[in-house]
This record gives structure tokens, C-alpha cells and sequence, in this order.
């Protein structure tokens, strides 16, 4: 660019001209986001009103442009406004040498120049609307042909619109002299970080804006940073970028002094102001001199690595102090900083993705973006120890660069073992900067406590740290704030960097004499302490992996190990192998009444030390021990939050738990020796999880199992000697009764609302699914399950849990499938399609058709269906069956598809019955005529290939309500279409209807033998609406009677239901009389009903009346 133009305060980067109808919504609105993602500046007209005059903002902003994009369109001639936006572009061109770049937008570029074809066209008769004189239409002519003159871009050339939008952003990038600076191409995944503070910056904006940029030691605040500054500073007056030499060189002259001390926030302004205005040595005498000075400018202010809030308000105390447009960027590691000074406007930075990590790995490692051969694995070990930190992957990835195979794999035993000295450093800088002692203790006990648990929850973590007067709540929220830990999903997450330098600094507190740390990890460090008794009251945890120690064949504990560390809180014995080293001596008697946590694989004692007091035991985990019985008596135990005995053989009993009124997990998987629960456990009133799979002498649980209303999820597999179904809490969701003695399941199992799971596989006893009906309520539907209306606010929603009953050889299959149960998903055995499912389809995404009768007040269809699964071995795979609703000249309507994944089959013949219903879309329903539905059926094996996991076949059933009234009243399943009718009473019915304009309603009702019509239709005239006489209703219940006296006197006896519904747009009522042998259907004239959403008895006989909308009657 020249250097008039240059040497100019563009304020924009770009201003785009084109004609609004043409390209705003396609072309423009993809070109302005790449812009935005660029950093490059635009400006947006949304906000001017335009006329046949500029508007003077538009003026000044075509001035304010260094480069003018003109996009020519069809249209662009047809608004004066464009021509004369065009004349002032071409005068700014001449006086300033500013750049015109024009884009010939579905336009022959000779039709511009020339004006000719539809432009010429166009732009005649612009002329001509406008009056214009003929040298105003000169210089328009002039203007049009200058500009298309220019070298511009055509997008014929290219083979898809980002295409050449990318080229176009280039070209600009090059004539602002922008060429992306190569300082970061290293550094993957730069552009995706620029794109999302390209939004907070909101450069667009005249306001003055502060960000912050907030995240972890090493995770790439800094780069992230001067790639910003190297692509912003252009469009900035002054610019300045502050990092810590820059403060700490400050500092040196003040060494001693308060960090609010006046002086030195006086040096820092004079040496800021020095730096941003390029003048040496100003000096400052009050701490308003920055928003004197600065106040008319646009600046951009840069400062790295933030951690005193003295800086901030020394530099950018105020955003008034800034002229309009400027930018200022923080960049630290403590949110708090930012928030405290009112920075909102925060770009927390994420680690990259596994596979992003491994790509910046790569770069550093072997100069491009994947591992050569041989190096795959080696790779993505050392990126996940890295953790995925950017710090991490640089450091390892450089110094391992140019090495070759042999050195990588001599290399792993220390990365495994250490943390290398250049990230060690960087991140020692976050633990020293915690402001208290408290907040870096709380830091060590959860960087220890990530080798305890896996999983640290956030209430977990606070009962665990409560001692003497820790405020854990706020600790945890500062440490948050400064980026040590996260908080997601109700857990407390460290980086593994983090987690390793936090042990670290445990260890080389005391490293020559173990005795004295808080944590011991070290296996040879542990047992010298356990074995020599050298423990002191300093030790907080411990934990040892047996399997780490090569030359003791069993560990002997001393007697008294334990009394010399009165204030252990954690201790964790770990071994992966099927065997007891532990040893402990008979007198052995004596654990820590400080303990939170308590865990011994293979514990070798018959009980628990006698003197063991539990009173602030949090966890106590003894898998696979040696327990007969935890302990004599009553303990109290109100904090013991989980209790895992699983694997414990020879435990014969459970302790009284009735003071453990905080415990939510119980696991007493494979404990065969236990008979049975104490009924203490009725009093556990969190308890969520009981987990007993294995338990194969239990027969019976307590009674007071029923009161545990928090219970969730209850596991009793393998229980071979349980006869009776559990009565237990109705809240529970899982219920996992596989290799149980059950004979049957109860009907009360429907009142089980939120139930999702029902396992009984191989439950061989079992005859009965129930005698009674199940019906599950919930009052949310899931996503694959579709209530009868849709478009009903009104109807409550149905649900149905998954249940399985694989291998329960004594079921009677085709008993289960009559039921009219709501299936949500059974699994069941078998090769064969039960004969209950009458349309049938073999193979893989094969179809059906099934018709629908013509009278329905809406369409939709409730299908049961069963899909035959063959599998070679354990397999899985998702099903999806597709529905559409068709009319006899191919039009149709999609549904949205049931869908279901990672359903798991067993080797050989596997079942899968579900329900589900479809609808066509709302919109519709008033064109289309439906007369039928086609239905496909996919199934795609997840592991394995067709040929082991495949659909042999799948089958179909209409389903049809042949239950009572009172339940059809609140059911939204029950079809509102009668599948078998009487076609000849229907159609004279429809020929003698009458044309009554009223809203949809539908009507339900069961009638008893002893019920008169007359009664009925007395109560129908009782309700009328005053649009309607009294004639029509007499004519309306003498043809109801008329009706009811051809019927059989004895068919008469059963009960009847009764539906009545008007479809609005033939303004007609339809009247369905079912009993148990057949339905009726007719159109009835002059009867109203009005919509009451509450039962009432007519009669003795229940009535209820609903609002439902229904599709306009076509037949």
C-alpha cells in the first residue's frame, strides 16, 4: 500500500458494498464471519436506514475503509444507493489510495462494464425511476465501468463458494500487508482459539472492551495471546504488549515495598506511557496521567501472565481512561483477578482433544502432524502423560525430536516415573502463587487423594478434608479460580501434571526420612515405616500396592505401627493379585479413630480390630477379605458414606447399621456366605445403591427394605434361593433380579414409576409376567416413545422400562405378548417369530405396508414389533425403524424414526419387542388423505460383520384397546381409530349428516347393561351448546337408541364404550360403540358435548370429556 494511505487511522479494514436482496442472507453473511474469524475488521450496515442519499455515517465509513469490496449482483444497478455508494468508494480511491476490490457476484463482468443484458437493463430503468440528469447518469456509467475494470473475482472460477471466500480473505490479508506471521505455525489449533475470542472482542464494537483470557500454567495463555497481538495491532493507534519482565524490572527498583505502594504505581503508569506512546522517560506525577493521555485513543493493551490486581488498576483501572474502540486482553491464571475487576467477558482455554494433542506432539517431535512408523504407540503414551497439556507436549515433543527409536523406548521407564524439570518449574509457579497456607494444604490432600480414588466427588472431597477449621467450601472455589482444579459434574478434576508435581512436593519435604511426610506412595518407603514402626503424627496417608514389592514375600506390620500416627486419615492397601501378603499379628488391635477412609484388599483378619472406633470413617472398602463380621455392637458411624465388602466370602453378617444414616452405597457382591440384610437397613434413608450380586444363600430381605425411598438402583444377580420379588421402595429405576427363583411378577410392579431396567434373565422359575396388567407412568416421555396425539398438552405421558427375559425357559411367550401392557423393551430367547405378530418381513431393511381405515379423527398408527436377532457370539447393534404415511397418489408425510442403540444379544436366537407409535407431521394432516404406512426396519451389527450378528426376521402387530373405558379415559395410547367397523352403516351415516360448525371434542364413556339411553341422551341435552336446538338433540339420541336396539340382546349385556368426536372441518360427530366382540363407528349429526377435564359419574358409570384437535375428515 502507498504510504499516504498507510500513514492514515483506518478505522475499518474493510467496507463491503453490495445490494442487499441479492447476497445478504447467502453470500455476504459467510463472507463477514470468515472476516470475523480473521481479525480482520468490517463494517455492518444493519443499523442505517437507507434512502436515495447517503447516509453521512455511511460516508464517513466508506472514508474510515482501507479496502473497498464492491460485490457485484443481478441487482446491485436497481439502488441508487449502491451507485452512489460506488461514487463515493471511486473518491476516496483518488483521495486516499484506497484499495477497491470488486467481486462479480453470478454476473458477466462485461455486463457491468458495459452495462448491458439484464444489468444494462437494470440500471436503464434506475435511471429513468429516479429522473436522473443525463451527467449524474455519466458519472454512474463511469463509476461502473472503472470498477469493473479492476482485477477482481468471479466465483465461476472457483469450485465452491469457500473457496473463494478463502482466496478473497487472503487477497485482503496480502494488501493490508497482513501475511500470516509464522511465529505460530507450530502451535496446532491457533485459528480455532482466535475464531472464539474473535467474538469476545467484538471488534466491531466502539465501546471500550476488557477480556480475559483464563486457564491452567501451560496450557497456551501466552501464545494464544501474542498471536492476537501480532494480527490486531494494526488496527490500533497504540499498542503495547506487558509481560512479567516488564513488571518485574519495575519491581526490582522497589524492592521491600507494599505492592500498593504509590510510588512505584506512579513508575509503572510513567513506563507504560513511555511504551505505548514511543517517547522515552515520561514521568508522572498523578495516577490519572493514563486517562489523560489516552483518552482520544485507540489502543490495544496486552497484559501476560496477570497475578496482582495492583498492576490492573495501576494500567487499566478504568475503561474511561481509553479512547472508543480500544481492547484490552488479561491473561492469567486466577479468574478472581479478572471477575474483581469487573472483567466478565472470560475465554476459559480447553486442552485440546486426544487428537489434537497428538497432532501438536507430532509438530514438535517429528515436524509434522502424525508419528512415523514404529513410533504410533510410543506417541500416544507420552501424550498421555503429558496429559494433553500444550506445555507438556512441547517440552517432551522438543526434546525428543530427532531421536530414534531406541532412545524413546530407554526413555519411558523416567517419564513414567518423573516430571521433567522445564514443566515442573512452570507449574511450581501456580502452587507458590496460592495466597495461604490452608488453600496449598487443601491442594496437596487432593493431588494425594487422586492415588486413593478414582473419582473424587465435591462432597466426598469435603467430608474427607473436614479438620480443624479448613474452610474446604472456599478453598476449593479459590483453587478453582486459580486454575488448579476444575469443578465439572459435581466432581473435582486436577490435571495429571498437577496431581504429579503436588505429590512431588509432599515427597521432598522429608525425602530421607518417610516418617515425616504427609503422603506415602513409595512401596519401599511404606514398608520400612510399617515394618521398623518409624511413623510419626505427621503422616496423613498412606498407600501401598503390594505388587510393587519385590523382596518381602509378605508384608509384616508391626503391632503398633499404626499408634505413632494418631492422625492418619487415609490408608490404602491395593494388590492385583488373587492372594494375601498382608500379615498381621493376633494382638494386632489398634487402627486410628482419625480415619476418612479405610481400604484393604485381601484384609486377613477374621474382624476389625475391637479398639477400632469409625466415628469419622467417610469410605470403608474391604474387597476380598478374610471378614466373618466387621465388628461386635452397635458402631456409630454418621459419616460413612460407602461401604464395599464385595468378594468377602466368608462374611456370614452385616452389623447394625441404624447410625449410618448417611450411607448411599452398599456393595456385598459375591458375600456367599450371608443369609441375610439386619432389618436395621429399613433405617438407611439415603441409601441409593444396593449391590448384591452372588449372594446365593441370601432367601429373604427385610421388610423395612420398602421404607428406603432414596433406593435407586438395586442388584440381586445370581441370587439363586430368592423366591419372592422383593417389595421394595417404588422409586427404584434399576431392578436386576437375573438367576433369581422368582415364579412370577407381581401386577403392583406398575406402580413403579420411575423403573427403567427390569432384568430377569435366566430366571428359569419364572411362569408369569403377571396376572394382572402393568401399566408404567412417568411424567416425562423419553425420546422412543410417542404419545398417541402429539399435539395434546393435555394427556398425561406414558413409559415403559426395558425388560429382560432371556433364558427364563418356563415363560409363556405368547401369554406375555397379549397382555396390554405398554412395552417399552423386552428381550426375550427364541429363533422364531411368535405367531402373535401378524405382518411379517425376513432380512435386513426390508418393509411392510399396513393399511388405515379412512374415519380415523387423526392418523397414527400404535405398532408392537419384534425384531429376530441371530448372533454367532455376544454382539450388539442398533435397530432403527422408519414409518411413512402415504395416500393413494404416493404423497407422504416422515415420521420421526424409532431409534435405538448398542442394544447387547447373546449367542444365538435374541428377540427384541418394543411398542411405539407414529404420526404424520401436524402441518400435514389437512393435505393429505392418508390410506396407509410404510414401515422399514434397519439393523446394523456394531462389532462383529453381518454374517455373525444379523436380523433373520421381523414382525409387526397392530395394536387395538380392548381394555375398559375408565382406562381408555386417562391412556393416550388407546387408538382414537376403530380398525374393524361397519363400512355400510358408516357411509349412510356420512350420507345423512348435517354440517354443524363446532370444535373437536372427544367424548369416552362406559356404559353398564342397566344404564337406559334415554338417561344417556337426557345428559347429552344437558350439556348442549345454545348454538344448537333442542330438535337436534332428540334426533341425535333416537338414533343412538334406534342403534342399540338392532344390537343382540345378548352381545347388549357386555359393557360398552362409547366414542364420540366431531372432526372441524366436516363439522361432524362420530360415534364409536365397542364392546368386547366389535366396534361400530357412525358420523353423528347435532351432538354437542362440552369439554370437561375432570371424571364425573353418569349414572354409575364413569365419564370424561377431552379438548383434542383432529385432522379435517377427507372421506
Amino acid at each position: 500500500m502507498s504510504s499516504s494511505s498507510s500513514s492514515r487511522n483506518w478505522r475499518y479494514d474493510v467496507f463491503p458494498s453490495f445490494r442487499g436482496e441479492d447476497v445478504r442472507q447467502s453470500f455476504l453473511s459467510h463472507f463477514l464471519k470468515e472476516l470475523d474469524r480473521k481479525l480482520i475488521s468490517a463494517f455492518k450496515d444493519n443499523k442505517i436506514e437507507k434512502g436515495q442519499t447517503l447516509d453521512p455515517v455511511l460516508k464517513q465509513a466508506i472514508k474510515d475503509s482501507r479496502i473497498a469490496i464492491v460485490i457485484f449482483s443481478e441487482n446491485y444497478a436497481s439502488s441508487a444507493w449502491c451507485l452512489n455508494e460506488l461514487l463515493e468508494i471511486l473518491k476516496c480511491k483518488d483521495e486516499f489510495n484506497q484499495l477497491v476490490i470488486p467481486i462479480f457476484y453470478n454476473i458477466d463482468p462485461s455486463h457491468v462494464r458495459k452495462q448491458s443484458g439484464d444489468f444494462g437493463k437494470i440500471f436503464t430503468k434506475t435511471c429513468l425511476s429516479h429522473n436522473k440528469t443525463e451527467a449524474e447518469i455519466g458519472l454512474w456509467r463511469k463509476a461502473l465501468t472503472n470498477v469493473a475494470n479492476i482485477v477482481g473475482s468471479h466465483p465461476q472460477k472457483w469450485e465452491n463458494e469457500a473457496k473463494l471466500i478463502e482466496d478473497i480473505i487472503n487477497d485482503i490479508l496480502v494488501k493490508l500487508s497482513l501475511t500470516p506471521s509464522k511465529d505460530f505455525d507450530d502451535y496446532v489449533g491457533i485459528e480455532a482459539h482466535i475464531a472464539r475470542m474473535s467474538s469476545l472482542l467484538h471488534l466491531e464494537s466502539k465501546e471500550v472492551r476488557m477480556v480475559g483470557i483464563w486457564g491452567s500454567s501451560g496450557i497456551g495463555k501466552t501464545t494464544i495471546a501474542r498471536a492476537l497481538f501480532s494480527r490486531l495491532s494494526r488496527l490500533f493507534q497504540g499498542r503495547i504488549f506487558i509481560d512479567r519482565a516488564f513488571i518485574s524490572k519495575i519491581k526490582v527498583d522497589y524492592r521491600g515495598a507494599n505492592t500498593d505502594d504509590y510510588n512505584m504505581r506512579l513508575s509503572l503508569q510513567g513506563n507504560f506511557l513511555s511504551e505505548i506512546l514511543g517517547t522515552r522517560n515520561i514521568k508522572v506525577d498523578h495516577l490519572g496521567a493514563v486517562g489523560d493521555r489516552l483518552k482520544n485513543q485507540k489502543v490495544l493493551i496486552v497484559i501476560d501472565d496477570l497475578d496482582e490486581k495492583v498492576v490492573l488498576e495501576a494500567l487499566v483501572g478504568q475503561t474511561q481512561w481509553f479512547g472508543c474502540g480500544s481492547r484490552i486482553i488479561v491473561i492469567t491464571k486466577d479468574r478472581h483477578l479478572l471477575t474483581g475487576h469487573g472483567i466478565h467477558h472470560i475465554y476459559e482455554v480447553p486442552l485440546p482433544s486426544g487428537k489434537l494433542a497428538l497432532e501438536m506432539f507430532c509438530q514438535y517431535a517429528f515436524k509434522q502432524n502424525s508419528p512415523p512408523k514404529d513410533f504410533e504407540n510410543l506417541a500416544v503414551e507420552v501424550v498421555r502423560h503429558a496429559g494433553s497439556l500444550p506445555l507438556g507436549l512441547n517440552v517432551l515433543g522438543s526434546s525428543l525430536w530427532g531421536r530414534d527409536n531406541k532412545y524413546w523406548i530407554e526413555m519411558m521407564p523416567g517419564l513414567r516415573n518423573g516430571l521433567d524439570g522445564k514443566i515442573e518449574k512452570t507449574l511450581r509457579f501456580s502452587y507458590d502463587g496460592i495466597d495461604s497456607e490452608e488453600d496449598q494444604a487443601i491442594f496437596r490432600h487432593i493431588a494425594c487423594l487422586f492415588k486413593f480414588l478414582n473419582r473424587i466427588h465435591i462432597d466426598d472431597v469435603k467430608l474427607l478434608l473436614a479438620v480443624r477449621d479448613w474452610s474446604v467450601c472456599n478453598g476449593l472455589q479459590r483453587l478453582t479460580e486459580k486454575s488448579l482444579i476444575h469443578l465439572k459434574y459435581d466432581c473435582v478434576e486436577m490435571h495429571c501434571l498437577l496431581q504429579e508435581m503436588g505429590r512431588k512436593i509432599v515427597r521432598d519435604y522429608s525425602i530421607d526420612e518417610p516418617g515425616k511426610q504427609e503422603f506415602l506412595f513409595d512401596s519401599k518407603d511404606i514398608c520400612d515405616v510399617l515394618t521398623e514402626n518409624t511413623g510419626t503424627k505427621k503422616v496423613l496417608g498412606i498407600l501401598l500396592n503390594i505388587d510393587e514389592i519385590d523382596d518381602y514375600d509378605e508384608l509384616c506390620v508391626h503391632e503398633s505401627a499404626f499408634k505413632k500416627m494418631p492422625n492418619l486419615r487415609f490408608l490404602k492397601v491395593v494388590t492385583s493379585k488373587n492372594e494375601v501378603r498382608l500379615q498381621l499379628d493376633k494382638s494386632f488391635d489398634y487402627l486410628p479413630p482419625s480415619l476418612k477412609l479405610l481400604s484393604c484388599n485381601f484384609y486377613p483378619m477374621r474382624c476389625l480390630p475391637s479398639k477400632f472406633r469409625s466415628i469419622n470413617l467417610v469410605i470403608l472398602e474391604m474387597r476380598h477379605s478374610k471378614l466373618e463380621k466387621l465388628w461386635e455392637g452397635d458402631l456409630s458411624l454418621p459419616c460413612l458414606k460407602e461401604m464395599n465388602l464385595g468378594g468377602s466370602e466368608d462374611l456370614k453378617e452385616i452389623p447394625d447399621l441404624s447410625r449410618a444414616t448417611n450411607l448411599e452405597t452398599l456393595y456385598l457382591y459375591g458375600c456367599s456366605s450371608l443369609v441375610e440384610l439386619p432389618s436395621s437397613i429399613g433405617n438407611l434413608n439415603k441409601l441409593s445403591w444396593l449391590y448384591m450380586p452372588g449372594c446365593k444363600n441370601l432367601e429373604i430381605l427385610p421388610s423395612g427394605i420398602i421404607n428406603l425411598q432414596s433406593l435407586d438402583r438395586l442388584y440381586l444377580i445370581g441370587c439363586s434361593k430368592l423366591k419372592s420379588f422383593p417389595d421394595i421402595s417404588r422409586n427404584v429405576s434399576q431392578l436386576n433380579l437375573s438367576g433369581t427363583a422368582i415364579e412370577e411378577i407381581p401386577w403392583w410392579v406398575g406402580n413403579f414409576k420411575r423403573l427403567k431396567i427390569l432384568d430377569m434373565e435366566s430366571c428359569s422359575m419364572l411362569k408369569y409376567a403377571s396376572k394382572g396388567e402393568w401399566q408404567w407412568k412417568q411424567t416425562k416421555s423419553p425420546l422412543n416413545y410417542q404419545v398417541a396425539n402429539p399435539w395434546s398438552v393435555s394427556l398425561p405421558y406414558y413409559f415403559a422400562p426395558q425388560v429382560d427375559f432371556r433364558k427364563c425357559i418356563n415363560l409363556d411367550l405368547e401369554a406375555l405378548l397379549q397382555q396390554q401392557s405398554v412395552f417399552g423393551q423386552v428381550m426375550l430367547s427364541g429363533e422364531e417369530m411368535p405367531l402373535y405378530f401378524t405382518h411379517k418381513a425376513k432380512g435386513t431393511s426390508s418393509s411392510l405396508t399396513i393399511p388405515l381405515l379412512p374415519i380415523s379423527t387423526y392418523p397414527f398408527i400404535r405398532l408392537r414389533v419384534c425384531a429376530v436377532i441371530f448372533s454367532r457370539s455376544l454382539g450388539a447393534g442398533d435397530i432403527k425403524l422408519n414409518c411413512q404415511f402415504k395416500d393413494r397418489l404416493g404423497n407422504h408425510s416422515d415420521c420421526s424414526a424409532y431409534q435405538e442403540s448398542l442394544i447387547t444379544f447373546e449367542e444365538g436366537g435374541n428377540l427384541y419387542v418394543f411398542d411405539t407409535c407414529f404420526y404424520p407431521e401436524k402441518e400435514d394432516i389437512a393435505k393429505l388423505n392418508f390410506d396407509h404406512v410404510d414401515l422399514q426396519l434397519h439393523f446394523t451389527p456394531i462389532c462383529g460383520d453381518s454374517a455373525s450378528c444379523y436380523l433373520k426376521e421381523w414382525g409387526i402387530r397392530v395394536l387395538e384397546d380392548n381394555s375398559s373405558a375408565e382406562k381408555q379415559l386417562g391412556d393416550p395410547n388407546t387408538l382414537s381409530h376403530v380398525s374393524e367397523a361397519d363400512e355400510d352403516n358408516m357411509v349412510n351415516e356420512i350420507n345423512h349428516s348435517q354440517e354443524l360448525g363446532t370444535r373437536n371434542t372427544v367424548l369416552s364413556l362406559g356404559l353398564s347393561s342397566s344404564s337406559t339411553f334415554e338417561d344417556f341422551g337426557d345428559d347429552v341435552n344437558k350439556r348442549k351448546r345454545n348454538s344448537e336446538t333442542e330438535e337436534e338433540h332428540g334426533r341425535t339420541s333416537k338414533r343412538i337408541k334406534t342403534f342399540l336396539e338392532l344390537e343382540d340382546a345378548e352381545s347388549s349385556n357386555h359393557s360398552k364404550s362409547i366414542l364420540i368426536s366431531k372432526p372441524e372441518s366436516s363439522k361432524r360427530r362420530r360415534l364409536s360403540i365397542e364392546n368386547n366382540e366389535e366396534k361400530s363407528c357412525f358420523f353423528l349429526p347435532g351432538l354437542n358435548m362440552t369439554s370437561n377435564e375432570e371424571d364425573e359419574t353418569l349414572y354409575g358409570t364413569t365419564v370424561q370429556a377431552k379438548e383434542a384437535e383432529t385432522r379435517p375428515d377427507n372421506s
